[in-house]
């Protein structure tokens, strides 16, 4: 019942959103059930297990904040950069000089296996799962602050276009590891 409800709210913040034109209606039904099962998983594992909560579906589904589907969004973010990258990004870039927030987000990146190891250790999934959300956070904030696809110098494009994919990978990595699906569109 739990999962069900997790869904329909997902579809009437989705519907409310708007962003879901040239959707299919299976293709729909595949997303609420992604988002909806994503929030309700991300809501409990990003709580220690020794502590108790308090399940809030309106809460779980919201898509800014410590939710599934904020994550699930940047992720399906970073999916359209890269369909959206009309040059090779997988050739490799020169050295360039790296703004701090490209910095910042490669630092983050590098604590994923530390993260798994420690998540592993304490039994703990919301070391994980507020790892992501840390990460996340990051990605967003470089987002704002730094052209990507934007970018005139062909170096910083390629290079900051494969950060971003980096980060959709550890994102993907991460989810999957906690038993969450990330989809491509949203």
């Amino acid at each position: 019942d739990l999962m069900a409800e997790m869904t329909t709210t997902a579809q009437q913040i989705s519907e409310d959103l708007g962003k879901l034109d040239g959707y299919s209606e299976e293709e729909k039904a595949i997303l609420y059930n992604t988002i909806g099962l994503g929030a309700l998983k991300y809501y409990m594992l990003k709580v220690d297990p020794k502590k108790q909560m308090m399940f809030n579906p309106e809460e779980s589904v919201d898509f800014n904040g410590n939710t599934g589907p904020f994550i699930q969004y940047t992720y399906a973010r970073i999916q359209s950069i890269l369909r959206k990258a009309t040059f090779d990004y997988n050739s490799e870039s020169k050295l360039v000089e790296l703004h701090e927030k490209e910095k910042e987000l490669l630092k983050q990146i590098e604590l994923f296996p530390e993260v798994i190891q420690n998540a592993a250790q304490n039994h703990s999934p919301a070391l994980l799962a507020n790892y992501t959300y840390d990460l996340v956070k990051e990605y967003n904030s470089f987002y704002q602050a730094v052209p990507i696809l934007g970018e005139e110098n062909l170096n910083k494009k390629i290079f900051r276009v494969q950060l971003s994919k980096k980060v959709a990978d550890t994102i993907a990595a991460s989810f999957g590891l906690l038993g969450i699906n990330v989809p491509e569109r949203m």
